[in-house]
């Protein structure tokens, strides 16, 4: 009985399932862009020389860290949302979010490349920024692509949230669906379906990646 449901549901709703999981994939794919690109800025600035800055960014990512997404997605929303739209909204609160743990992986990626090559680069002529650049960086990525890939599954899951403020991401839909079919269960088992076939499929990706660099190292 509940099979037939969870089909019937899916035959009248699934326009608005694949709508929700088409928003759930936008703002995923450009907050992962965004995560690491700042997550690379905080990584290296975690390392500074300048004992203020490099304080200031361990406090940010302590407190992103030490506190929960759901309160950091009201203070973006309630602080910036005025002159942002709901889409932007959710991609500055992911960032804020999923930068500070990618900066804590791009620091981890940074010390684990051996200080001989800052070293050798420098007596090269290259600047410390430049080394950084060119030698020790590209080195570190490769070594924490594969965790990078990982933020991005954390990322599609971590969207649901962005239901709380009203943004049409595919748990939001659901929830709707719910509201509207007066059903509990079914239209969730479909969303978790949903949700599971995506990461999976990132997952496989991932295993794969991480397989081809092992033999590439």
């Amino acid at each position: 009985m509940g099979n037939l449901k969870v089909i019937s549901i899916w035959e009248q709703y699934s326009y608005y399932y694949l709508e929700g999981m088409s928003a759930t994939l936008k703002i995923a794919v450009v907050s992962v862009l965004t995560s690491i690109l700042f997550g690379i800025i905080i990584g290296i600035l975690r390392l500074s020389r300048n004992w203020a800055l490099k304080n200031v960014v361990a406090f940010y990512v302590s407190f992103i860290r030490g506190t929960p997404m759901l309160i950091q997605i009201y203070i973006v929303y309630y602080s910036l949302s005025f002159n942002m739209t709901m889409f932007t909204a959710s991609v500055v609160a992911l960032t804020v979010n999923a930068s500070a743990y990618i900066g804590e992986t791009v620091r981890g990626g940074i010390e684990s490349v051996d200080k001989g090559q800052m070293e050798a680069a420098r007596s090269l002529g290259l600047s410390h920024w430049q080394a950084m650049q060119e030698i020790v960086i590209p080195q570190a990525i490769k070594s924490i692509l594969p965790s990078l890939c990982n933020q991005f599954i954390i990322l599609i899951k971590n969207t649901s949230m962005m239901s709380v403020i009203g943004v049409h991401e595919l748990m939001y839909n659901s929830n709707t669906v719910r509201a509207n079919t007066y059903l509990a269960f079914e239209p969730l088992i479909i969303a978790a379906t949903m949700y599971f076939v995506v990461c999976f499929i990132l997952e496989k990706g991932v295993n794969y990646l991480e397989r081809r660099l092992k033999y590439s190292a």
